[in-house]
Protein backbone atom coordinates (compact mmCIF):
# COMPACT_ATOMS: atom_id res chain seq x y z
CA UNK A 1 0.00 0.00 0.00
CA UNK A 2 1.47 3.35 -1.01
CA UNK A 3 1.69 6.30 1.36
CA UNK A 4 -1.27 8.27 0.00
CA UNK A 5 -3.49 5.18 0.25
CA UNK A 6 -2.43 4.77 3.88
CA UNK A 7 -3.23 8.42 4.58
CA UNK A 8 -6.67 8.05 2.97
CA UNK A 9 -7.34 4.90 5.00
CA UNK A 10 -6.47 6.69 8.23
CA UNK A 11 -8.58 9.68 7.24
CA UNK A 12 -11.50 7.36 6.63
CA UNK A 13 -11.05 5.81 10.07
CA UNK A 14 -10.84 9.27 11.61
CA UNK A 15 -14.01 10.50 9.91
CA UNK A 16 -15.83 7.29 10.82
CA UNK A 17 -15.67 8.39 14.46
CA UNK A 18 -18.17 11.10 13.53
CA UNK A 19 -20.39 8.88 11.39
CA UNK A 20 -22.82 8.31 14.26
CA UNK A 21 -24.97 11.29 15.29
CA UNK A 22 -24.79 10.13 18.93
CA UNK A 23 -21.02 10.53 18.90
CA UNK A 24 -21.39 14.12 17.73
CA UNK A 25 -23.94 14.71 20.48
CA UNK A 26 -21.47 13.28 23.00
CA UNK A 27 -18.68 15.56 21.73
CA UNK A 28 -21.08 18.48 21.98
CA UNK A 29 -21.90 17.50 25.58
CA UNK A 30 -18.26 17.31 26.70
CA UNK A 31 -16.68 19.99 24.53
CA UNK A 32 -16.57 22.51 27.38
CA UNK A 33 -15.58 20.30 30.26
CA UNK A 34 -15.08 16.84 31.58
CA UNK A 35 -18.40 15.19 32.45
CA UNK A 36 -19.55 11.99 34.10
CA UNK A 37 -21.33 9.28 32.15
CA UNK A 38 -24.56 10.15 33.99
CA UNK A 39 -24.28 13.80 32.96
CA UNK A 40 -23.62 12.81 29.35
CA UNK A 41 -26.63 10.47 29.40
CA UNK A 42 -28.83 13.27 30.76
CA UNK A 43 -27.54 15.77 28.21
CA UNK A 44 -27.93 13.49 25.18
CA UNK A 45 -31.22 11.90 26.22
CA UNK A 46 -29.93 8.47 25.22
CA UNK A 47 -29.76 5.32 27.30
CA UNK A 48 -26.72 4.66 29.44
CA UNK A 49 -26.01 1.50 27.44
CA UNK A 50 -25.98 3.40 24.15
CA UNK A 51 -23.87 6.28 25.50
CA UNK A 52 -21.41 3.89 27.16
CA UNK A 53 -20.98 1.96 23.91
CA UNK A 54 -20.11 5.13 22.00
CA UNK A 55 -17.89 6.50 24.77
CA UNK A 56 -15.92 3.27 24.84
CA UNK A 57 -15.46 3.25 21.04
CA UNK A 58 -14.32 6.87 21.04
CA UNK A 59 -11.99 6.26 23.99
CA UNK A 60 -10.43 3.22 22.28
CA UNK A 61 -9.85 5.33 19.16
CA UNK A 62 -8.05 7.97 21.23
CA UNK A 63 -10.67 10.71 20.74
CA UNK A 64 -11.63 10.84 24.42
CA UNK A 65 -9.82 10.51 27.71
CA UNK A 66 -11.35 9.18 30.88
CA UNK A 67 -10.67 8.97 34.56
CA UNK A 68 -12.30 7.26 37.48
CA UNK A 69 -13.19 8.98 40.71
CA UNK A 70 -14.83 6.65 43.16
CA UNK A 71 -17.69 4.94 41.37
CA UNK A 72 -17.92 7.62 38.65
CA UNK A 73 -16.20 7.70 35.28
CA UNK A 74 -15.50 11.09 33.72
CA UNK A 75 -14.83 11.72 30.03
CA UNK A 76 -13.23 14.65 28.26
CA UNK A 77 -12.13 15.42 24.72
CA UNK A 78 -8.61 14.15 24.10
CA UNK A 79 -8.42 15.09 20.43
CA UNK A 80 -9.49 18.72 20.01
CA UNK A 81 -9.23 18.45 16.24
CA UNK A 82 -12.51 16.52 16.35
CA UNK A 83 -14.33 19.41 18.02
CA UNK A 84 -12.68 21.82 15.59
CA UNK A 85 -13.92 19.68 12.72
CA UNK A 86 -17.44 19.50 14.18
CA UNK A 87 -17.50 23.25 14.66
CA UNK A 88 -16.32 23.92 11.11
CA UNK A 89 -18.85 21.55 9.56
CA UNK A 90 -21.64 22.95 11.73
CA UNK A 91 -20.77 26.49 10.64
CA UNK A 92 -20.59 25.35 7.01
CA UNK A 93 -24.03 23.76 7.24
CA UNK A 94 -25.39 26.82 9.00
CA UNK A 95 -24.05 29.06 6.23
CA UNK A 96 -25.67 26.84 3.63
CA UNK A 97 -29.10 27.22 5.20
CA UNK A 98 -29.39 30.86 4.18
CA UNK A 99 -29.60 34.08 6.10
CA UNK A 100 -33.11 33.65 7.51
CA UNK A 101 -32.89 33.95 11.32
CA UNK A 102 -35.39 31.11 11.74
CA UNK A 103 -33.29 28.77 9.66
CA UNK A 104 -29.96 29.83 11.18
CA UNK A 105 -30.90 29.98 14.87
CA UNK A 106 -30.92 26.24 15.68
CA UNK A 107 -27.67 25.31 13.87
CA UNK A 108 -26.02 28.45 15.25
CA UNK A 109 -26.87 27.31 18.79
CA UNK A 110 -25.42 23.88 17.98
CA UNK A 111 -22.18 25.26 16.56
CA UNK A 112 -21.85 27.50 19.61
CA UNK A 113 -21.78 24.36 21.75
CA UNK A 114 -18.47 23.45 20.14
CA UNK A 115 -17.02 26.90 20.73
CA UNK A 116 -17.59 28.83 23.93
CA UNK A 117 -15.68 26.75 26.45
CA UNK A 118 -14.91 28.80 29.52
CA UNK A 119 -12.25 26.37 30.66
CA UNK A 120 -10.60 23.46 28.99
CA UNK A 121 -8.91 20.40 30.35
CA UNK A 122 -5.55 19.11 29.14
CA UNK A 123 -5.87 16.87 26.13
CA UNK A 124 -3.76 14.30 24.44
CA UNK A 125 -3.39 13.86 20.71
CA UNK A 126 -4.73 10.69 19.15
CA UNK A 127 -1.74 8.75 17.96
CA UNK A 128 -3.81 5.74 16.92
CA UNK A 129 -5.60 7.73 14.24
CA UNK A 130 -2.62 9.82 13.24
CA UNK A 131 -4.00 13.21 14.19
CA UNK A 132 -1.49 16.04 14.19
CA UNK A 133 0.13 16.94 17.47
CA UNK A 134 -1.13 20.32 18.61
CA UNK A 135 1.18 22.77 20.31
CA UNK A 136 -1.56 24.24 22.49
CA UNK A 137 -2.98 21.04 23.89
CA UNK A 138 -5.21 22.73 26.48
CA UNK A 139 -7.08 25.14 24.22
CA UNK A 140 -10.84 25.47 24.40
CA UNK A 141 -13.20 25.22 21.45
CA UNK A 142 -12.22 28.50 19.77
CA UNK A 143 -15.08 30.89 19.07
CA UNK A 144 -12.90 33.24 17.03
CA UNK A 145 -12.89 30.87 14.06
CA UNK A 146 -16.68 30.96 13.79
CA UNK A 147 -18.17 33.65 11.54
CA UNK A 148 -21.21 33.78 13.84
CA UNK A 149 -19.15 34.64 16.89
CA UNK A 150 -18.96 38.30 15.86
CA UNK A 151 -21.78 38.46 13.31
CA UNK A 152 -24.38 41.17 13.82
CA UNK A 153 -28.00 40.92 12.73
CA UNK A 154 -28.77 42.63 9.44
Amino acid sequence: MDQITQVFERMSQYFSLLSEPMRIRILHAICHQERSVGEIVADTGATQTNVSRHLNAMYRAGALSRRRRGSFVYYSVADRSLTDLCRNVCVHITNGLGESQDRVAAPQRLSAGFMDAAESSPTRSSKRLGSPKQEDRSRACPAAACPYASQESD
